[in-house]
């Protein structure tokens, strides 16, 4: 591979492709680093680019972390509704018959327009 103009050699698992992208975009990292900043040392482009790729690598994670939590959470409630409505089916008719008598809680949901006929 080639990273700012640098012959590299690179053995690994991954197949070719793959380490051809992953040598790809460090390349462009480092050349991005390059074109903003007057840095001389290849060694501290090298630093710079790790540590914008490093900065990426962390939001990813916070974000997954989050979506991760907010997953989580929306399954708990839902298995909350499935084991109410699970109780709800294996009572008995008379107490079921009350539960729908009963008037419905107040939903968060926007009111639905009245529609009249057309004359």
């Amino acid at each position: 591979v080639q990273i700012l103009g640098q012959h590299l050699s690179i053995r690994g698992e991954a197949d070719q492709d793959y380490i051809v992208g992953v040598a790809g975009y460090v390349d462009r990292k480092m050349r991005e680093i390059t074109e903003k900043l007057p840095v001389a040392s290849l060694s501290k482009v090298a630093i710079l680019a790790s540590l914008n790729i490093a900065d990426e690598l962390f939001k990813e994670r916070a974000s997954r972390e989050r979506d991760g939590e907010s997953i989580t959470d929306r399954t708990a409630r839902l298995q909350a509704v499935l084991d109410r409505l699970d109780q709800v089916l294996t009572e008995d008719p008379q107490t079921r018959f009350a539960h729908a008598s009963a008037p419905l809680p107040p939903t968060s949901l926007p009111a639905l327009p009245v529609m009249h006929p057309s004359s």
